[in-house]
């Protein structure tokens, strides 16, 4: 049977995982290898993905994928643990007590200085290196006093930061993304492996999470064949010990050959210690003393010293470990193998002590070597760590999700969730601070314009400062309690672990458009607004899926647009203004859905990264992580505010006050907006709304939505006036196009901040395309059935 058939609660062993290429690899590092017991302990309420139990912590895949691994149901009771040996090594911690390291404590490593230290003016430079969700980030700001954001949600730092660690001028950290492999799968995992073999940091911090030492080991384990310089700093102790767990941090340095210093990054306990050995062994260049976990004599242990004997030379002119080349060669790595530049002997003989690996072990090369690593990390484990009881975390973890993630109240509960969230956002606390900011701004530009009245200010400057700079940056600026009220809703809900749960929940919906369920969340801000949405896709695992999404955030029609709505159905349609609005609505979702599809199988081809994820146990959010992300949104919204935001209203503002011959016009008609306008009316006539009026209002709406509605007032004067330009074909054609075309100048400039300048220019192009050719669709069927 697969793993796909196992019921809920019950146990089996893994006889093989099927697949290949990267995505097996990766279910390997996870843990997913041949004879380990696996449990399946829910299902998400859509029936995909799965959660599993493995070595110790529960893993999400989808069914598909656990399609592809055999097992075979357990029909014995796991063996338990020698009790005696148990009950030894609980009486060996009890003995050791005063000798046992504490926070920040030497273990048996000690420090030993060699003959040929660093350059004192020499930078030493670090890498932070761990699993997802183990407290990298907390770690980094204790090191650097850096203000990092920190999130309860796998994925949250998804680029590299740098910083100088406190105390230390001449050192520089670099916060690299989490991952669990030094298999590149995901864009995280190739960005932290590029920086470790091509940058070789003059040492590593690699943090554990000591409440799971046994999935953290893993990646430990493949750092130390890097042979860099390296400390482990045993993160969330204390968590370990309240739940009456420990670990032999003096018998756990000795089987790894590193420093182990135990932590607790969150309350700011072992940091000092932590950091002087790592400066220690960066600044003496103190390798670790072990990198070879082959049982001796093995098969295996054979097949990969002669595989490191045939590259060594490759290896040493291209300035990659060894042992490290070795064992990704043998899993399969083309990467490694290409850079290496073997010749067409050497790689036959590759081969063949390949094939000879995988007879003798009974495995293919990849499960034998994941096996390999796993065996001496339960070796590991067994010797040296007193497993806690179940935390009071956990159990109260898995009260919560059987409602918020149940079959029958997980969606729903979102949904309310998710709504309750909206309308305190745009209709409540974010609307009444938003209309408070609209009144500051409003009272201290009408101060400004007396000012500038009564001082004569020169017409076309006064112009500049109070229609350009206040009006328009100001009407921008407006927008920042909304992005700030949902981003405080939203870091609640990370900083809980309930955004885990989301993307658990929705994956299956989103797999079909090729996208992962983490995507659900920053579509879903796009209805309130394409801003903060654009920026939410920063914790998306792949770039595949974050340029994806953002791409589709533009169809979630935002709130800026609920003015033009408004305006038009009262006037065309006030009989049908509901249902016009909620068509609105369906098709832009609709049209999102289409290009998804579209994206799937053309620019965007291939599946979405694998749901490979932890659910962390739900936490009291943090104050201080949270206003740290608000502080963050913020800061980078003014930046683009006075910036590319600035910049656009002025160009603008000129364009509407000026005609060609650089002169101040008295009526708006004579402007060089206006002459453009009308140059790009004709273009609007085959979709029903061919006049200059109508296309200067869509180009003021490119600052704000809402300013469409204020232009064609001024323009038009009167709705009589709209009502004998427009049909109501045309005004129906419109409400699509404002529905479709380009995202407001605030939205491009963050679809620039994250993609690219080219990315922009194209969103701006395609979504006016596509609006048009929406648009006269819409048109042709109106003026038949009206």
């Amino acid at each position: 049977m697969t793993l796909k058939d196992l019921p809920i609660g019950k146990s089996a062993q893994i006889v093989s995982v099927g697949g290949e290429g990267q995505l097996r690899q990766h279910f390997l590092d996870m843990g997913l290898i041949p004879g380990v017991e696996v449990s399946v302990v829910k299902y998400a309420p859509m029936g995909d993905p799965i959660e599993l139990k493995i070595h110790g912590y529960e893993l999400t895949i989808r069914l598909a994928d656990a399609e592809k691994i055999e097992i075979i149901e357990n029909h014995h009771h796991r063996a338990k643990k020698d009790e005696n040996l148990e009950d030894m090594k609980i009486k060996k911690v009890l003995n050791i007590e005063k000798d046992h390291p504490g926070y920040g404590e030497d273990g048996k490593y000690h420090d030993k200085k060699t003959e040929n230290p660093l350059p004192d003016d020499e930078v030493l430079t670090f890498a932070l290196v761990g699993n997802q969700n183990c407290g990298k980030t907390t770690l980094f700001n204790q090191l650097t006093g850096s203000n990092q954001h920190v999130g309860n949600f796998p994925g949250v730092t998804v680029d590299r930061k740098d910083g100088v660690i406190r105390g230390y001028s001449n050192t520089l950290i670099t916060d690299l993304p989490g991952i669990y492999s030094m298999s590149p799968y995901s864009s995280e995992e190739v960005v932290t492996r590029e920086f470790l073999l091509n940058n070789r940091p003059k040492g590593i911090i690699n943090i554990l999470d000591a409440t799971n030492i046994e999935r953290n080991l893993y990646l430990t384990m493949q750092l130390l064949e890097l042979d860099i310089p390296m400390v482990v700093a045993l993160n969330m102790m204390d968590e370990l010990k309240k739940n009456d767990g420990s670990v032999l941090v003096s018998d756990l340095e000795e089987l790894l050959g590193v420093p182990v210093v135990p932590i607790s990054a969150a309350k700011n306990e072992g940091i000092d210690e932590l950091t002087r050995h790592a400066v220690h062994v960066a600044k003496y260049q103190e390798q670790p003393l072990r990198h070879d976990f082959c049982t001796p004599k093995g098969e295996l242990h054979r097949g990969l010293h002669a595989v490191m004997h045939l590259i060594e030379d490759h290896a040493e002119e291209k300035n990659i470990p060894v042992r490290f080349a070795a064992t990704k060669i043998v899993e399969g790595d083309n990467r490694i193998l290409e850079e290496l530049e073997l010749s067409d002997t050497e790689k036959r003989i590759l081969n063949d002590i390949v094939k000879q690996i995988e007879e003798e072990t009974g495995l293919d090369a990849s499960a034998s070597i994941a096996k390999m690593r796993f065996e001496f990390i339960l070796s590991v484990c067994d010797a040296t760590v007193i497993k806690p009881k179940e935390s009071r975390e956990r159990v109260r973890s898995k009260e919560i999700d059987k409602f918020l993630t149940g079959k029958y109240t997980g969606i729903p509960i979102f949904i309310g969730i998710m709504g309750i969230i909206f309308w305190l956002t745009f209709n409540v606390i974010g609307s009444f601070l938003q209309g408070l900011l609209e009144m500051g701004i409003a009272s201290l530009t009408e101060v400004v314009d007396q000012f500038l009245t009564n001082s004569n200010v020169n017409d076309a400057l006064h112009s500049l400062i109070i229609e350009g700079i206040f009006n328009g940056v100001g009407g921008v600026l407006s927008f920042l309690p909304i992005i700030v009220t949902l981003f405080f809703f939203l870091s609640i809900l990370e900083d809980s672990g309930y955004m885990a749960r989301v993307a658990f929940i929705m994956d299956k919906l989103l797999r079909k458009l090729g996208l992962s369920g983490r995507s659900i969340v920053p579509m879903l801000i796009g209805f309130g607004c394409t801003v903060p949405g654009v920026m939410a896709s920063r914790t998306l695992p792949s770039e595949r899926d974050r340029k994806v999404t953002i791409l589709l955030t533009p169809f979630m029609s935002c709130t800026a647009k609920l003015p033009i709505y408004a305006f038009f159905t009262a006037i065309f349609f006030p009989d049908n203004g509901a249902l016009v609005m909620i068509g609105l609505y369906v098709l832009g979702m609709a049209l999102g859905i289409l290009m998804a599809l579209l994206m799937k199988k053309t620019m965007f081809k291939g599946e979405a990264v694998p749901f490979v994820m932890e659910l962390p146990n739900y936490r009291l959010p943090a104050a201080k992580n949270i206003m740290h992300l608000l502080w963050d949104k913020s800061k980078d919204f003014l930046q683009r505010a006075f910036t590319v935001i600035f910049l656009a209203t002025m160009v603008i503002w000129f364009l509407q006050n000026f005609d060609y011959n650089f002169n101040m016009v008295a009526d708006s008609q004579q402007s060089i907006l206006a002459h453009i306008a009308g140059m790009m009316a004709p273009i609007f006539t085959p979709v029903g709304f061919g006049d200059w009026r109508i296309t200067t209002s869509l180009i003021s709406g490119f600052l704000a939505k809402e300013s469409v509605v204020s232009s064609l007032t001024v323009l038009f004067g009167s709705t009589d006036a709209l009502l004998k330009t427009l049909t109501t074909a045309g005004a129906g054609s419109l409400l699509v196009f404002c529905l479709l075309y380009t995202p407001c100048v605030a939205a491009v400039a963050s679809i620039k901040r994250e993609l690219g300048l080219k990315w922009a220019i194209g969103v701006v192009l395609w979504q006016c395309l596509l609006a048009w050719l929406a648009s006269f669709a819409t048109y042709s069927i109106l003026t038949l059935i009206i």
